[in-house]
């Protein structure tokens, strides 16, 4: 392993930050358009259950299933994977966010729309703040879901660790294999510690 290790180092280093790359922007818009449709339905129990079935539906789907639909409208590579993980994180971040929201004390919401203040800043200033540490655990299992699924992306050539997960299998040499679990292993752990770390700022600001 020090041998392939020596003789790839540098293609390795390129994997993982291509990977890393792959996460953090189809996680960035999974966060994104998972914190709109959470902010119009978190209080309207009929659409907020509509958005978890159909998120929930999309998440059943087999990822290379996914990615086989997605292809005939975004071609094969980056776009495809970065759009189909986006969509499979749907699920567990709406269903984080809804359950967060919802567990947040009724009483101080009640007493906050009492003093006048309207549906957003309700939202703003008294929910999303005491929801802030459930929202973050499940953005941290969408993380590393996405982490994982990513390597998947191989197979539409977008990249990413996978490539030597499907390197292994096609030569036959557990090698690549073994670094590409060590590797994903390891960037997980690494996302976990960064929104770790954010959680203990936005507490502390």
């Amino acid at each position: 392993m020090s041998q392939y290790l020596r003789n790839n180092g540098d293609e390795l280093l390129r994997l993982s930050l291509d990977h890393l790359t792959m996460t953090f922007i189809s996680l960035g818009l999974a966060c994104l358009f998972a914190g709109v449709l959470v902010f119009f339905c978190y209080d309207r129990e009929r659409l907020r259950n509509l958005v978890t079935y159909l998120a929930s539906a999309f998440y059943s789907i087999p990822s290379f299933g996914l990615f086989a639909l997605l292809i005939p409208l975004t071609g094969l590579g980056k776009t495809t994977a970065i759009l189909g993980l986006a969509i499979y994180s749907q699920y567990i971040l709406v269903r984080t966010f809804f359950n967060a929201l919802l567990e947040v004390d009724r009483g101080m919401v009640e007493a906050a729309y009492g003093m006048g203040m309207t549906r957003n800043q309700v939202l703003r200033k008294i929910s999303l703040p005491l929801a802030l540490g459930p929202i973050l655990t499940g953005i941290k299992l969408a993380a590393t879901s996405t982490i994982g699924i990513a390597t998947i992306a191989a197979t539409i050539n977008a990249g990413g660790l996978g490539t030597l997960l499907f390197e292994g299998l096609r030569t036959r040499n557990v090698i690549p294999m073994v670094y590409c679990i060590l590797i994903t292993a390891a960037l997980c752990l690494l996302v976990n510690v960064l929104l770790g770390a954010l959680y203990k700022a936005l507490k502390r600001g």
